[in-house]
């Protein structure tokens, strides 16, 4: 057994591989909020992260980074295309998401699914320490937390999950729904979120939670919201920089210097609403509401899950429509959507964010979404608007923002003008309100919140005596 105290599970470490040419392997740290928040835990308590690396086959051996011992779990070709792209993204993921798209449900994944949640379960039962705190994150793993409770009852166990918590009339359509319910020890995104679970532990588990709790075998479970959020300091320094400042500006002279950029930046998923946005966009230049080349759209959309198939057809069908407003309103060398299948980093896309008049932010459902949190932090000027979705977690945390929903055309296409239009000294009141908030809500207090909850006995995450130490 290990000396690690706390213990991070998550798919992923928190790491990538990267190979030179002569085949020598190192690893860079993967960006993400996530990361920043937990590292300084992890350090100060001899923690160990538990994590797929990305690549099939065998894992790596266990090694150290920044004071932190990463811990490789192995996945075949095929648990990554059952477990991961299979029961995860095909199955989990759209039912999670109020079934934007079908859900695909096949007995072959449900075995993978099970087997690799054993795997992480019986590696961190291995390396815990006696009474170690364990966090496990997100859909991947839903069995973990109740796979080690039976492994190793000494531990306290947290779980967070990332994405939206369905309603009880949708989670009931997933086969094996008793064993996912029974395993998830969870804490939230939004409160609604919360608010579905219990419901759940009620209606298929007989039990009876009062607010927050619900007791469990003799054990508190609490389930409540504690909403991530971002580095806000980071990303103010980045976009704070020269180099971010004057890219912003090559970015609007080679874009004809429009009147409005309108900028949408997501990973090409389903849920981020950039099929309707698109759609949005075309009808207010057919409309007149908007005009090439005063106005113009930037979507970044990150390569994601190309092998499913679902993915595959949007990535078809954005392309198309794209391809189609261009062609009936862009001019020469002046489009009316520049589209972006790429990734970028940090300082492109801060550059971006500065850049733009409008962020659209508009998925269809969203457990929380932090590239509307990035934005605000990016604008350290106070200026630009953000355009967000009713059904983004963060639309709980950025009042301010001009909010829409992504499922009414019109109201989206009226967000985006009332958006490009406001004055001046009303978008800077409400960028200056939403800073502020960011800053006071960053991703160590979310981290803090959570460990605190959770009992503990550190001192970024003191525990408060005034309320119960719960398994979250």
């Amino acid at each position: 057994m290990s000396n690690a105290s706390f213990i991070v599970v998550a798919n992923r470490l928190p790491v990538d591989s990267v190979v030179d040419d002569e085949g020598n392997r190192t690893w860079r740290r993967s960006p993400g909020g996530l990361v920043t928040a937990l590292e300084p835990v992890l350090q100060a308590n001899s923690g160990t992260w538990i994590g797929w690396a990305g690549t099939a086959g065998e894992a790596p051996d266990a090694f150290e980074s920044d004071g932190v011992t990463l811990m490789p779990v192995p996945l075949s070709e095929q648990e990554v295309l059952r477990y991961y792209e299979g029961f995860s993204n095909a199955s989990l993921w759209p039912l999670y998401h109020d079934a934007v798209e079908p859900r695909v449900f096949r007995r072959s994944w449900w075995k993978s699914y099970y087997e690799v949640n054993e795997r992480f379960a019986d590696i961190c039962a291995r390396e815990a320490a006696p009474g170690a705190v364990v966090w496990v994150q997100d859909y991947q793993l839903q069995l973990v937390p109740g796979m080690l409770r039976e492994r190793r009852p000494d531990l306290r166990i947290g779980f967070f999950l990332h994405i939206p918590f369905p309603p009880v009339e949708l989670f009931m359509q997933l086969p094996h729904r008793m064993e996912i319910l029974k395993g998830l020890l969870v804490g939230f995104q939004r409160p609604l979120a919360a608010q579905n679970f219990l419901a759940l532990t009620r209606h298929l588990l007989g039990y009876r939670p009062r607010g927050h709790y619900v007791n469990v075998d003799d054990r508190l479970v609490r389930a409540d919201a504690f909403p991530i959020s971002i580095d806000t300091a980071h990303n103010e320094e980045v976009a704070g920089t020269e180099r971010v400042r004057q890219r912003a500006k090559e970015i609007r002279a080679e874009l004809g210097e429009p009147e409005t950029i309108i900028l949408g930046v997501d990973r090409l998923d389903y849920t981020k609403g950039i099929e309707q946005r698109l759609k949005a966009f075309r009808e207010l230049l057919e409309d007149g509401r908007l005009q090439v080349p005063n106005a113009v759209m930037v979507q970044v959309a990150t390569p994601s899950r190309e092998r499913v198939d679902q993915y595959m057809k949007l990535r078809e069908r954005v392309e198309r429509q794209v391809g189609r407003i261009n062609g009936e309103y862009g001019q020469v060398g002046l489009p009316a959507v520049h589209y972006l299948h790429q990734s970028f980093d940090r300082y492109e896309l801060a550059a971006l964010y500065q850049a733009a008049d409008v962020m659209a932010v508009t998925p269809l459902r969203d457990g929380m979404n932090l590239v509307a949190k990035e934005y605000v932090a990016s604008r350290v000027d106070n200026r630009g608007a953000l355009v967000l979705s009713e059904f983004a977690g963060a639309a709980g945390d950025l009042r301010q923002a001009f909010l829409v929903n992504p499922h009414d055309l019109t109201d989206l296409k009226d967000g985006f003008v009332t958006a490009a239009n406001a004055p001046l000294d009303d978008k800077m009141k409400r960028m200056r309100a939403m800073r502020r908030y960011l800053r006071k809500h960053d991703v160590s207090r979310w981290a803090r919140s959570f460990l605190t909850a959770l009992g503990v006995p550190e001192r970024s995450a003191a525990y408060n005596p005034g309320s119960p130490p719960a398994e979250v």
